[in-house]
């Protein structure tokens, strides 16, 4: 229970990997925040029937006005808010393709989510956390920006400019005792999802542990940023895939 009486927002919380993240975190002992587009209500149910305490929120992370009514939720509900995950991202969707052939409209779609939202949640969760002179922000980028993995440059763009944020925000936020770290996971498999066979054969080739890459992998990775054994560690993007990216 290393999280005992903190507070934490996951976005992107509803399903997948967002939704091992939430459930992790209360497992340690934080109340939790499902901020998603989809319906979290299954994952905060889930976290109840383990004694834990959860809700879920409607937020659609690139729309300010929805990352504000997250901030003030949370606060009213649970009166604090000591960690924001920004997971929440657009990928599932996006086709790989050449460059030159994503559309401007893509482009502006996926930034919105991916580089804005971040940045709305963020600015949102940044007053209660000064005012209680302590935080944990977690950014979830790629290690697709470190490689530089072709034909989806729209998100791997995305990830990149996470790694600048959490540099820029550590920076920003340390006088006020703000930790602001991210975790760049591999491709990851989990249910629903599936990578091209091609692809995962040539992830395997790379990585010095020969198995695929779970959520639940990434899960102590972020209880550790999340809890105070990270108190002194700020600004720094931690790779999570198998020994495929040395970083």
């Amino acid at each position: 229970m290393r999280l005992e009486g903190k507070v934490a927002i996951v976005t992107g919380g509803a399903r997948h990997i967002g939704a091992v993240y939430a459930k992790r975190l209360a497992a340690e002992g934080a109340r939790v925040v499902i901020a998603d587009i989809l319906d979290g209500d299954g994952v905060a149910r889930e976290i109840g029937a383990g004694r834990g305490a959860a809700i879920a929120l409607r937020v659609d992370v690139s729309k300010e006005e929805d990352t504000l009514r997250m901030a003030d939720e949370t606060l009213k509900r649970f009166g604090r808010i000591d960690i924001l995950v920004n997971n929440a991202a657009i990928f599932l969707s996006i086709r790989r393709r050449s460059f030159d052939q994503i559309s401007a409209e893509e482009w502006d779609q996926v930034s919105s989510v991916n580089i804005k939202g971040p940045f709305l949640c963020a600015k949102a969760v940044f007053p209660q956390m000064k005012k209680q002179r302590s935080g944990k922000i977690i950014n979830i980028s790629s290690t697709t920006a470190l490689a530089g993995t072709p034909l989806f440059l729209h998100y791997v763009a995305s990830k990149a400019a996470l790694i600048g944020m959490t540099r820029a925000l550590a920076r920003e936020m340390g006088e006020y005792g703000i930790c602001v770290n991210a975790i760049a996971p591999g491709l990851v498999q989990h249910e629903g999802q599936t990578a091209p066979k091609e692809f995962t054969e040539f992830q395997l080739k790379a990585r010095a542990i020969k198995r695929l890459e779970t959520p639940e992998d990434l899960a102590g990775t972020l209880i550790y940023l999340a809890s105070s054994d990270s108190d002194f560690v700020t600004g720094q993007t931690i790779v999570v895939d198998g020994g495929s990216i040395l970083h």
